[in-house]
């Protein structure tokens, strides 16, 4: 796979605009080749006067991406960090506040009345704790997320610099774009940072061992991070056409059906009993639609939505869906065209 659509299928949507603009400088590079003078008709001085002024302009622009993604890495550093120390205190108080409840007496009994209003006051603070727990671990694990997407966001912009440099060099036949890379990408800030490495560590030691009791293999399943650049399915594409295929098969049986063996106008009948129907239809596969819009136009309606990204309906599973509902009623459709002559 070409580093273009690499970046393109692992891109978080809504920072579409703070990645390095790989293609757009491939197309400087491709456009200057273009305009390069041709040895045959321009001396060796002439050419060397070109690319060291396309030098100058395209060193200037990769200095403009690099500042631009030192900032917002930087932004979102300082705002991760913000995040977790916010988390581990609502953690602490949490612990603090529920441990130092008064529990049984010291032969474990309640004996007395106000011991066990305590008790039933235990239960509430017990039940009240619980939820604010889970509240708290779906908190952990949306942000482990966004540090996993932080971390994908700095080592695709260090790669798309090492690729297209690379690129420049080969193409002008020089090696500016090495010398630029070594003195300032490999000693830019969002490159030399591993604080994002040591917060996903922290993240994932603190959730374990305070939210988990332990067991870290548990700790990392609710902390899984579905792939970034998760594929389609093959089988899931394969249902969709075949049952879309279907669809059209039956449709086209109902009708030629209706048409030629209908004298009691059942096929109007059967369009009344199951419009209804058809219109939950219509309004699945309009949405699949909608969802596929969305994902390849850069809109995180996962995000906007609230919903689960590590277990979401794509589009194909939608569409999939309506294609399947379409068939059963199709077909019952069918039979009860069939029973009524």
């Amino acid at each position: 796979m070409k580093f273009a659509e690499h970046l393109a299928a692992l891109i978080t949507p809504e920072w579409r605009k703070q990645y390095i603009l790989y293609e757009e400088m491939k197309y400087m590079l491709y456009s200057a080749m273009e305009r390069q003078p041709s040895p045959e008709v321009a001396d060796r001085d002439e050419i060397t006067r070109y690319n060291k002024a396309f030098d100058e302009e395209f060193l200037s622009f990769c200095e403009k991406e690099l500042a631009k993604i030192n900032i917002f890495f930087a932004e979102k550093l300082a705002e991760a960090t913000r995040k977790f120390s916010t988390l581990k205190n609502e953690l602490n108080l949490i612990k603090s506040k529920f441990d130092t409840f008064p529990r049984r007496d010291e032969d474990g009994n309640f004996r007395s009345i106000f011991n066990a209003k305590d008790f039933i006051l235990q239960k509430a603070d017990e039940r009240h704790r619980n939820r604010k727990l889970r509240e708290l671990k779906l908190g952990f694990s949306e942000f482990y997320l966004s540090l996993v997407l932080l971390q994908s966001y700095q080592n695709l912009n260090f790669t798309g610099f090492v690729k297209i440099l690379k690129k420049h060099d080969k193409l002008l036949g020089n090696d500016e774009g090495l010398k630029w890379r070594r003195a300032h990408v490999e000693n830019a800030p969002f490159h030399l940072n591993k604080e994002i490495h040591k917060l996903i560590e922290e993240t994932e030691n603190l959730f374990t061992q305070e939210l988990e009791e332990g067991h870290r293999q548990r700790a990392m399943k609710r902390l899984r991070v579905p792939p970034l650049n998760d594929q389609q399915s093959q089988w899931t594409t394969f249902k969709v056409g075949f049952f879309s295929g279907a669809f059209v098969i039956l449709l086209a049986i109902v009708l030629i059906t209706g048409v030629f063996r209908d004298p009691q106008n059942n096929l109007t009948i059967t369009f009344r009993l199951y419009r209804a129907t058809f219109l939950v239809i219509l309004f699945l596969f309009l949405m699949g639609i909608n969802v596929y819009g969305w994902r390849t136009s850069g809109v995180n309606h996962v995000l906007i939505f609230e919903l689960d990204p590590r277990d979401h309906l794509s589009e194909q599973h939608i569409i999939e869906i309506a294609a399947i509902l379409n068939n059963q009623s199709v077909a019952s459709g069918s039979v009860y065209v069939v029973l009524s002559f």
